[in-house]
């Protein structure tokens, strides 16, 4: 018996040794908040709210810093220098995914923001970079925008209290027109509210820090789906999001098979492959042509709503852009995207949104695909990589961080892509699209889309926070009243909508009759 505990005990030592490693951090590794074995940091993170955490533990520990996950690394850069050194002069080894069990059981493996960068991530994203690329947008797809925005400032004439679901559907219905040939002229409408459907639910199951660390524990895997609320969530989420695109999808085709082919992206692909030589499955493609509007219509509409609020919150700012937009337009015309040079300060406007209340609050994770280092600081390899937008908007950097000052980027009068592609890493305006290869590829018509709508509202209307009908006093807005998840707009908030004046109304009215021949081809029976 002496000789068998003599031979087993130090294996039995050696393996608990070994286990109790689990969740230690590298001392080579970026420094970071104390760790426990096995979880490491995991019991550190809070149940919501990581962004603001992150701006926390940059203070703390440095604006490069690292958790662990029981085995797992991560590094958080709330650091322009290093996101600028690692995401996009290194972007060859940064543009990788961390694997996600959750997002896969939403998305089926489906999801171009969620793939690894594989051919078929490259063929997707070519899809969308042309189809969005500046040449298209501003050479063709500028009459949709064009006139749906005007339908937005008529809906607004009509009904200035319905505003939130009035954005919601413009910018919805700029992407279902582009994408599948149909547009939604109310928000009731099919090709309005569905992608609100998909995206209420997904923004909710992959919100970080709601869902168990599965992925650097996979015995969690095992827990049965009545045991795992989580589970259940992304399950349910991924069934809307196949319902609504597939419903899409059927749509066009129904549509073509009478005949009707409309010059949109859903029809051009068919047309291109046809059902035999198309490259992915037919899943694959209704995610593909969904996520399309998913990421150019929730966001847009999460960062125009966040610009009303503004107006409404800051009356200075509202005030000194229809100074700028009445030397340039007048009463007679709304604001057009060829005054952008002219109109400054909408562009300020526009970025000092991206930076006040960003929608993806901490960022798209990127994985490194080999060990790498910086500034003497190891990164192992298979590490998830935060680059953490909330907290770099709202660092040290930014005096009165928390309000809203378009002053701010006064000079910056390029569009986000010119700061995002250039060298200089300290002037860059904002981390809204994300960094390295892996940036929006639609920030082309996010940027359009931003910019001309706030224009065009500022121009003919008058934003105020609203007065309590009982006391007549003004009741302020919280800025802070945003949803839950990976993705955050504001919560159903009510403003004060009145038009400037009876010429502004006039010349809306003046713009009604063409848009809506316009947009006629695009309605569906």
């Amino acid at each position: 018996m002496l000789s068998l505990w003599v031979t087993i005990l130090p294996v039995v030592v050696f393996a608990i040794y070994r286990v109790l490693q689990i969740g230690k951090r590298d001392p080579r590794m970026p420094k970071g908040p104390p760790t426990i074995p096995i979880l490491g940091n995991a019991h550190l993170v809070p149940p919501e709210g990581l962004f603001r955490q992150f701006r926390s533990w940059a203070k703390e520990y440095g604006p490069v810093f690292s958790l662990k996950f029981g085995p797992s690394n991560m590094i958080v850069l709330c650091d322009r220098k290093a996101i600028h050194a690692l995401l996009d002069k290194k972007s060859n080894l940064y543009s990788d995914r961390p694997h996600t069990y959750v997002g896969n059981l939403l998305t089926q493996g489906d999801m171009i923001a969620l793939e690894q960068m594989d051919s078929m991530w490259r063929q997707k994203r070519k899809i969308v970079a042309h189809n969005f690329s500046p040449k298209q947008l501003d050479e063709k797809h500028f009459r949709v925008q064009e006139a749906e925005a005007t339908m937005l400032m008529a809906d607004l004439l009509e009904d200035p209290k319905g505003f939130y679901n009035h954005i919601r559907r413009y910018t919805a219905s700029v992407a279902t027109v582009l994408v599948f040939g149909s547009r939604g002229p109310t928000f009731d409408s099919f090709w309005a509210h569905g992608v609100y459907d998909v995206m209420s639910k997904w923004t909710e199951a992959m919100e970080p820090g709601v869902n168990p660390p599965v992925d650097e524990f996979p015995i969690l895997k095992l827990i049965p789906q009545w045991l795992a609320f989580w589970k259940r969530r992304a399950l349910s989420a991924g069934k809307t999001m196949d319902a609504v695109w597939g419903e899409a999808v059927s749509r066009v085709e129904k549509r073509r098979s009478r005949g009707d082919r409309r010059d949109c992206i859903t029809d051009t692909l068919l047309d291109q492959w046809g059902k035999e030589d198309m490259p992915m499955s037919q899943h694959s493609f209704n995610n593909l042509v969904g996520e399309l509007v998913e990421g150019a219509a929730d966001t847009t509409a999460a960062q125009l709503l966040t610009l009303v609020m503004a107006f409404a919150k800051y009356p200075r700012v509202q005030k000194q852009a229809q100074v700028e937009i009445d030397r340039v337009c007048g009463t007679q015309r709304s604001p057009v995207w060829s005054d952008f040079k002219e109109l400054p300060y909408i562009n300020a406007i526009v970025k000092e949104g991206m930076r006040w209340r960003p929608v993806s609050v901490t960022g798209s994770p990127h994985r490194v695909r080999e060990d790498d280092e910086y500034e003497g600081m190891l990164i192992p390899k298979d590490s998830t990589i935060i680059v953490p937008v909330w907290a770099l908007h709202h660092s040290d950097e930014f005096d009165d961080d928390d309000a809203f000052i378009p002053e701010r980027y006064v000079g910056y009068d390029k569009l986000a892509n010119d700061y995002a592609g250039s060298p200089d890493w300290k002037h860059r305006d904002h981390y809204g699209y994300g960094a390295g290869r892996r940036i929006c590829p639609g920030m082309h018509l996010a940027e359009r889309n931003m910019w001309r709508i706030a224009a065009k509202l500022l121009w003919a209307f008058e934003f105020a926070e609203p007065i309590d009908p009982a006391t007549g006093k003004v009741v302020p807005l919280d800025a802070d009243r945003y949803n839950r998840g990976i993705l955050q707009a504001p919560l159903p908030f009510e403003v004060q909508v009145k038009p400037r004046s009876q010429e502004h109304v006039a010349a809306i009215r003046k713009e009604i009759a063409s848009a809506k021949t316009f947009l006629k081809p695009w309605e569906d029976e």
